[in-house]
Order: structure tokens, then sequence, then C-alpha cells
């Protein structure tokens, strides 16, 4: 049996190490183009910008992690009903939980949420298991190929991990994975919307700088204005807004604050993004302010922490922000946008809801028109 620091190390190693990103990088295109054949299909039609990336993320995963899609872009599952529970599972995961509250009633399951996450996760494995199965199967077959496909399941299933280690893992990776970075993208798209002279910048820098039909990668350092974008966005709405929960391991003073011994800690990224403070008007979308700054996301800026920081900061942050930036410059660069109706973007409503990430109360709708 694989512990789970095993399963860590082999995610970190096998998912997010700088040689893994790099050989995934043509997957990620592929799935990123992917996405824009098919909203060339909707031209003139309106589309829910947070499914259409919503799909594109998570096939991107899903071909990382197994090679295999599972949902197409039109969010119909390709095999046995995946997105329909993945949905059901951030509904459960976003539920407020009276046992939280309340610990003492934990064992009684009043509002059957434990009851519904374990249907859930047994409607997941029972989509997992055939392919797991399948794949157990072939590396019997072909054990001393080494061209044989290797993927992250492969991986898995060589190092001898269980399906139950497995199918908890993946089910983990894909749940994280797709709603954040689908969140990220929608709210960016929806602050570019209301900011057109940002709009217009950042598709100007791309008709600059991608000298091809396609984005790749590569490219994406050059686009420095995209990246201010996606930053002020990510300032502004947080995918997590109070990041991974914390535990005290030992009492401690924080601040002037007494931390009891295995208390829970949570940090307030999102009031932290809008502490006046450390950020000239707060509350207004401006790039241009991280056009003059150094801050990265990985945490180095205590004031700018959207992924969090240290050894507990999100694992998933080196390939979030490969895909994030790849799928936003790929709707920038290739469309033109607009609202259904003639509605005015400044009437766009940025209320935020918080499900299992900070998402848009009321989803992006728009019209894609095509550049190229």
């Amino acid at each position: 049996m694989t512990s789970s620091s095993s399963l860590r190390a082999n995610c970190q190693t096998i998912l997010f190490s700088n040689k893994a990103i790099l050989s995934q990088s043509c997957l990620r295109e592929k799935k990123a183009m992917d996405m824009v054949r098919f909203i060339r299909t909707k031209e003139g039609e309106v589309i829910n910008v947070k499914e259409i990336t919503f799909a594109a993320v998570f096939s991107m995963l899903t071909n990382i992690l197994m090679s295999r899609d599972l949902v197409n872009f039109e969010l119909e599952s390709v095999e046995g009903g995946m997105s329909e529970v993945i949905r059901n599972i951030f509904e459960v995961g976003a539920a407020p939980n009276i046992s939280d509250l309340f610990p003492v009633l934990a064992p009684f399951d009043l509002q059957n949420l434990r009851k519904k996450s374990k249907e859930l996760y047994l409607r997941c494995s029972a989509m997992f298991e055939p392919i797991i199965k399948e794949r157990r199967e072939r590396k019997m077959i072909d054990e001393d190929d080494a061209s044989s496909q290797q993927d992250f399941l492969d991986t898995l299933i060589r190092n001898g991990s269980t399906d139950e280690h497995i199918n908890i893992l993946l089910l983990e990776l894909l749940v994280a994975g797709t709603d954040t970075s689908s969140s990220a993208i929608e709210w960016s798209m929806a602050e570019l919307m209301k900011s057109p002279e940002y709009m217009k910048k950042a598709q100007e820098e791309l008709k600059n700088e991608i000298n091809q039909d396609v984005i790749q990668e590569s490219d994406l350092p050059r686009l420095k204005f995209l990246h201010a974008c996606l930053k002020e966005s990510m300032r502004l709405h947080p995918p997590g807004p109070l990041l991974l929960p914390h535990r005290a391991i030992d009492s401690c003073q924080v601040m002037n604050y007494s931390i009891p011994k295995n208390s829970q800690v949570l940090v307030n990224a999102y009031a932290i993004g809008r502490d006046p403070k450390s950020w000239k008007d707060p509350l207004a979308y401006n790039p241009e302010r991280f056009l003059i700054s150094d801050m990265n996301f990985r945490g180095s800026n205590t004031e700018f922490i959207p992924f969090g920081a240290g050894r507990r900061a999100c694992p998933g942050q080196p390939m979030a922000t490969k895909h994030v930036p790849l799928l936003l410059a790929s709707l920038l660069h290739f469309f033109d946008w607009s609202l259904p109706c003639g509605n005015d973007a400044k009437d766009i409503d940025m209320t935020g809801k918080f499900h299992t990430s900070l998402q848009k109360d009321q989803p992006l709708l728009l019209i894609p028109k095509m550049k190229i």
C-alpha cells in the first residue's frame, strides 16, 4: 500500500516539477486549440465562459492524468456521467455544514452530506475502475515495452498504488484543478469586458507577440500585460479566498493573538488583496500596477498570495500558471467579445459567491466573433 506522503511526492515529481510541466505543454496547447475550434462553431451565439473553460481545463487534466477525454466542450460526458458527478461534488463541497459549528453533531450527519459524498465517490470510482483495470491489464502485457504509454496513472500503478488510492487521488486532482482555474479565467474576462481599454491593450500585445496561428506556452513569458491582467483579477477575486485550511500543531502567538494547539487557521487572501495599506485604490481594476511590480504567483510577497505561500502553498500552482494564461490568451487572441442583447459591459454583475471556489454569482455570458 502506498502512503499518503508517497502519493504527495508522486504528485510533486510527476505532475508539478519543472520537467513534468514542460513535458505536458504540447497537450495543453492542443486542448487550448480544441477550445478555440469549438468556440468558432459557436460564432454569434451566446456561450457560458465558465463552462467552456471548465471543459478545457478538465480535458487537459484527464489527459495528463490518464490520457482520456471524459467530457466534451458541451460538457456532455464521454464516459458515464462524469460531468454531472463533478458538478454534484462541487455542490456538496460548498454546502454549509452544521457539524463545523457544532462538532458534537458530526456523528449524526444531519444534512446527509457524508452520505452524499460517499455516493459521489462510489460513482466516480465506478467510472475510474474500468480505466484502471484496462491499464493494469495492458501493463501486464507490455511490461517490458519501454515505448508503451506512460502517464500519471501508469506511474501510480507501477509504484504499487491500490485502486482506492488511485481513485481518491484522481478525484481530488480533478476537483481541485478545474473549478478554481475556470473561475479565474471567468473573472479575468469579466474585468476585461468592463475595462475595454485594458482588453484592447492585451489584444494588441497578443497581436504583436504571437506570429503564428497557435499560441504556444513558450510565448507566454513575453505577454507581460496579459499576466498583469490575470494577477490583478486574482488579487480582487482569488479563486480560494480563504486558501487551504491550516492547523496549528502547537499553541503559538501571532500578531498578539493566541492560537491554541490544533486550532484550524484560515488565511483571508481576499481581504489581503484588498487591503488599502498595501494597495492604492484597492477596489479598482488596474493591471498596470503589476507592470511596475515584481510580485509573482509563488507567494514571495505576502500582500499577494492567491496560491498561498511557503511549504503549504497550492501544489498545483506551477501547472495552473501555465494553463490559465494559455486559455485566457486564446480567448483574447482569436476572438472579439460582446454581450448578449446589446447590454452594456459596465452593467456586468460582479457579485461573487463562495462555492468550492470564489465564483461569479451570475455566469458570464458572451458572444464570440472570430478575428483570425
